[in-house]
């Protein structure tokens, strides 16, 4: 199980995403769903709502919200594999909070 990322300058379709891709990260799939994993879905926060299995999409408020829930997470996180993986999280929620229209597609497998 893992979550890759990718931003996009608009919203993503499969097999259709490459025009709007700015940037991705795909080295930390593993160590990002396991971060993620804990997390309660019927709580507050946007990150609980992630799916490790299938795909996630955050706009550009929603990337916003969670740039605040991804500091908390770093601050409590152990695991440096797992912390590389929430920093890298975070320089692309603060990327498409940036980026009017933009995507944070969250690919689980």
């Amino acid at each position: 199980m893992g979550i890759e990322l990718e931003l996009h300058s608009g919203r993503p379709r499969r097999g259709a995403s490459r025009g709007t891709l700015l940037r991705g990260s795909y080295q930390h799939g593993e160590a990002l769903a396991g971060a993620l994993s804990g997390l309660d879905r019927h709580g507050s926060g946007k990150l609980g709502w992630v799916d490790p299995y299938g795909d996630t999409f955050f706009n550009e408020q929603e990337a916003q919200v969670a740039r605040r829930e991804v500091a908390t997470l770093t601050q409590r996180c152990t695991d440096e594999q797992q912390k590389a993986a929430l920093l890298d999280l975070a320089e692309l929620l603060e990327a498409c909070a940036a980026t009017p229209g933009s995507y944070l597609w969250f690919m689980g497998d």
